[in-house]
């Protein structure tokens, strides 16, 4: 699956550092730029895109120092990766193009600051199980890999970090998901979790004048007190925000409750700016 998408996409390159950021292209339609987690890559969106692709042209860079793409430029931030990502949506698609701006966990952070950068430029902005909102920041002790480890040991490790963090339901967990997670934090470089305890997103926001969704998974790790204080936060600055909550799902919601998520995604997209 994750070859087929790939080698269906259209690879774009804008400039990033001292190198590039790396974008992948699929469809035709209204533009949609999907901006995937910390220490993951455009195969966060796999089950996503495809359905997306359908309807819209769907663009998934892989963000600064993760996936293909370059470390940003210094100081290794979300808003110095923001202004890549800004430049690079500046370039690719065209003025007269409403985008929609789509980010989940840190890329809702990078979205959220390059949403504050590109202005009328976009259709909406929707963020998906973000941090970065001035709220409690649970700590989650994780496994390490280990260079003695045997290759069952190494994807036992990344079966445990995806069943505390990233699913609800550990029975979730197959061996797509365990061959994501090991390639995105073996390319992985830009180390984002220390950004997740700021209110980066929350300030960020009063700057960002496109209409607000938001997706949560019911049971996401990180939606601490509860997803309905994640929203009450989101409309300090947006009283129109529209959300949907997955039911049963955890974190990386587009992934374990994929045709919910596609179908609350795609509704989304379909709403009008005044909603």
């Amino acid at each position: 699956m994750i070859e087929q998408l790939n080698n269906e996409a259209e690879i774009f390159r804008t400039p990033c550092g001292d190198g590039h950021l790396v974008w992948r292209k699929w469809g035709a339609g209204a533009p949609v730029v999907l901006c995937h987690g910390g220490s993951g890559s455009w195969m966060h969106w796999i089950k996503t895109i495809p359905v997306l692709a359908r309807r819209y042209e769907v663009w998934a860079p892989d963000l600064p120092g993760l996936g293909d793409s370059a470390m940003p430029p210094p100081p290794f931030t979300p808003a110095s990766s923001a202004e890549v990502l800004a430049a690079g949506i500046r370039t690719l698609i065209s003025e007269e193009r409403p985008i929609h701006l789509v980010g989940f966990s840190f890329g809702s952070h990078v979205a959220t600051l390059a949403a504050a950068n590109l202005g009328s430029r976009l259709a909406d902005l929707t963020i998906i199980g973000s941090a970065a909102l001035g709220l409690p920041f649970p700590t989650l002790q994780f496994p390490k890999e280990r260079s003695n480890m045997t290759h069952t040991e190494r994807r036992e490790v990344h079966r445990q970090t995806l069943a505390i963090l990233m699913f609800a339901d550990p029975d979730q967990i197959d061996n797509l998901a365990i061959e994501i997670q090991a390639s995105n934090i073996a390319k992985a470089r830009f180390r984002s979790r220390e950004f997740a305890s700021t209110d980066e997103i929350r300030t960020t926001l009063a700057r960002v004048k496109a209409p607000l969704r938001a997706i949560w998974g019911e049971r996401d790790a990180l939606a601490k007190p509860s997803v309905d204080a994640v929203y009450d936060v989101l409309r300090i600055y947006h009283p129109e925000l529209i959300t949907r909550t997955i039911a049963g799902a955890g974190h990386w919601v587009m992934y374990e409750a994929p045709e919910a998520f596609n179908a609350a995604l795609m509704e989304l997209l379909e709403q009008p700016a005044s909603a």
